[in-house]
């Protein structure tokens, strides 16, 4: 397996100390030190700020970053960010670089999602969270200098997992309409029994035994089961027509390669728009754990220009 890792991605992934879920408050809390010690870059054109919003019926406030232009050119598109994480992990800070260059290369406002993380919130506490704040950012666009009708969905990981699920969400509930998702490398299927889920072993960032532990604290232990709502494992959904243009894109060597085709392949069938990469040699999240790599910059460049060229593209549309 590590002679098929592209060159550049290689001596990272061996400095990268494997994730033990079975010490999660450890874990969260190593993860936490080490973003306290990374300085971020803090583009100079970009507001970033915190706030607190309403949160789904009965449960608590949402906290939710906001990444804006300094200065704004007219009504901008804008995009909700769901991070990564296993569905058990991580912070809106996090993504603070790739955020900004959202805001800066795809000229829009981005807020990122602080959702509920399980176990100690299982599904759907985290999604519901997500959806809660799509509303919330759909009725206060103007206030934001946001087009309503222009406002897009995306995430890495579970946070694709999340981007997808609730995109069927917002489908169904006929919710506020997103003209545009982005589930990269998305977490979507709690079987965990694809060729490329049982493939997958030892330390590449995400693997076979780390997937099966997100999903059991994910959904209480029902993964696998006949009990798994579509919204929580969004392979399982049988209908995927009348969603909107979807970029997706997956390494060769990460667990969610086989399922992410086949949801590629099943938003084909169902009439949907969409764009999809697959980069060899490349493991899961293997952007971020490399930013620099050759692969990995066309990676990044990909699916911002994706989220550029369909927010100004559905803007175009709109005026013809």
């Amino acid at each position: 397996m590590k002679n098929r890792i592209d060159p550049e991605l290689r001596e990272a992934l061996e400095l990268f100390p494997p994730l033990d879920l079975d010490n999660l408050k450890a874990t969260r809390q190593g993860m936490a030190l080490i973003s306290q010690s990374i300085e971020i870059p803090i583009d100079e054109s970009v507001s970033i700020s915190n706030r607190m919003v309403p949160g789904p019926r009965d449960q608590p406030t949402v906290r939710i970053r906001i990444y804006e232009p300094n200065k704004k050119n007219g009504v901008l598109p804008g995009l909700l960010w769901i991070h990564g994480g296993g569905y058990v992990l991580g912070i809106p800070e996090g993504d603070d670089v790739l955020c900004q260059r959202f805001v800066t290369e795809a000229n829009c406002v981005v807020v990122s999602v602080d959702y509920r993380l399980a176990p100690e919130h299982p599904y759907p506490a985290g999604l519901e969270d997500c959806y809660a704040v799509l509303k919330w950012f759909s009725e206060h666009a103007s206030e934001l200098g946001v087009d309503a009708s222009r406002i897009g969905a995306a995430g890495a990981s579970a946070g694709g997992g999340l981007t997808a699920g609730l995109t069927l969400l917002a489908r169904d509930r006929k919710g506020p309409e997103l003209c545009f998702q982005m589930p990269l490398y998305p977490m979507i299927d709690d079987r965990n029994n694809s060729p490329s889920s049982i493939e997958i072993t030892g330390n590449m960032v995400w693997n076979h035994d780390l997937n099966q532990k997100g999903w059991t604290m994910y959904l209480n232990g029902e993964n696998g089961t006949d009990h798994v709502s579509e919204y929580a494992a969004p392979a399982r959904a049988t209908d995927l027509s009348g969603l909107p243009y979807t970029y997706t894109c997956v390494g060769q060597l990460d667990p969610f390669r086989d399922e992410t085709l086949d949801y590629v392949t099943r938003l084909c069938r169902a009439g949907v728009d969409v764009e999809f990469h697959l980069y060899p040699g490349c493991y899961h999240g293997f952007e971020g754990v490399v930013p620099t790599a050759a692969v990995s910059q066309r990676a990044l460049t990909e699916y911002i220009g994706a989220v550029k060229y369909v927010l100004n593209r559905h803007s175009l549309v709109k005026k013809g």
